[in-house]
């Protein structure tokens, strides 16, 4: 009779076993996965794209499927402040967002998207692993509830247009689009262009009609966004270095597992790495191309633009202080 209780036991322990590896409880419920929304504005052809839909595979994966994640691109749950303002409201879980759109809740954030504060890519670079970075990202956490978890390299930003651009000069009064946040008119401001805010999806319908005389973004968004076919020259003006910042919302951060928090750190992070390889690849590679459908490239002298610009890094718009300044130019000297 002890051996036969003891049978029973053991087969009861199995079973146990075997309903909570199965995701259902001993009472007979099921223990659905958890979905998250992943939100952005680019197009499913772009990196960012292929790269958040790695990251979800990863997570379902790494997880055991306590979560998947839905991607949801090209603007389809909303324009960039939509989707920041989701994070909070919870209605998003993770985004790619603009420095500057990020600095809306957390000024010295928006640091990264100034124009040419940034000496270079490996500038960049050093700053993405920088302890000064991941003071800012702490800062922007405290403030908002949300929590940056990687800097994605989103290419140098160029300036597109129908007339050759060599100097500050010539972009007196030019009517450029530049994204809806305050940072990016810094260096159209500082050149006496006329800086005009038009969300992302309508940015080619404004070139064709003429609403815009010009636009600025990097050569792997000019290509997916097709802005070459309605301009003829794409100015490597290089004015900001720029990176997205992927971001998970405070709501859903606060009910993951420690061990879950790591997990997703740890996908972003190797995401982000990867990002970053492929918009640099494809900034080598896109030249040539853009010339090959009928563009003219048009090499600038950076330096006089910087010079214009320069003045403007701690002027009024600045939303940094002097130190943080003078400790990212510090950066790799």
């Amino acid at each position: 009779m002890r051996y036969k209780s003891q049978y029973h036991l053991a087969m009861s322990r199995l079973l146990t076993a075997t309903l909570i590896a199965a995701g259902i409880s001993v009472d007979g419920a099921v223990h659905a996965a958890e979905n998250l929304r992943f939100a952005h504005v680019y197009e499913t052809s772009e990196p960012f794209h292929k790269w958040a839909l790695w990251a979800a595979d990863e997570i379902e994966e790494r997880t055991d499927g306590r979560y998947t994640m839905q991607v949801y691109a090209a603007s389809s749950l909303g324009k960039e402040e939509d989707i920041n303002e989701g994070l909070g409201l919870g209605t998003v879980d993770v985004i790619y967002t603009g420095t500057q759109f990020a600095g809306r809740g957390y000024g010295p954030i928006g640091i990264a998207g100034a124009a040419y504060m940034f000496r270079d890519f490996d500038h960049w670079q050093a700053f993405a692993d920088s302890d000064l970075f991941q003071e800012i990202a702490q800062g922007y956490q405290n403030a908002t509830g949300n929590v940056p978890l990687a800097l994605n390299y989103y290419g140098e930003r160029h300036v597109t247009s129908n007339t050759p651009i060599n100097t500050p000069e010539d972009m007196a009064g030019l009517k450029i689009r530049v994204p809806n946040a305050p940072m990016y008119m810094m260096m159209p401001n500082a050149v006496g262009a006329n800086p005009t805010p038009i969300a992302f999806d309508e940015v080619y319908l404004a070139l064709q009609q003429g609403v815009v005389d010009a636009q600025e973004n990097p050569l792997p968004t000019i290509r997916a966004k097709a802005f070459h076919e309605v301009q003829d020259y794409i100015n490597l003006t290089g004015h900001i270095t720029d990176s997205l910042i992927t971001i998970v919302g405070g709501p859903r951060w606060n009910q993951l597992s420690e061990e879950d928090q790591e997990i997703f750190r740890e996908v972003f992070q190797e995401a982000a790495e990867s990002n970053t390889q492929d918009i640099l690849q494809a900034e080598e590679e896109l030249v040539a191309w853009f010339e090959e459908q009928g563009n003219t490239i048009n090499e600038v002298d950076r330096d006089i633009f910087r010079e214009a610009v320069v003045p403007a890094h701690n002027g009024n718009a600045a939303t940094w202080d002097q130190e943080i300044y003078d400790r990212l130019q510090a950066i790799g000297q």
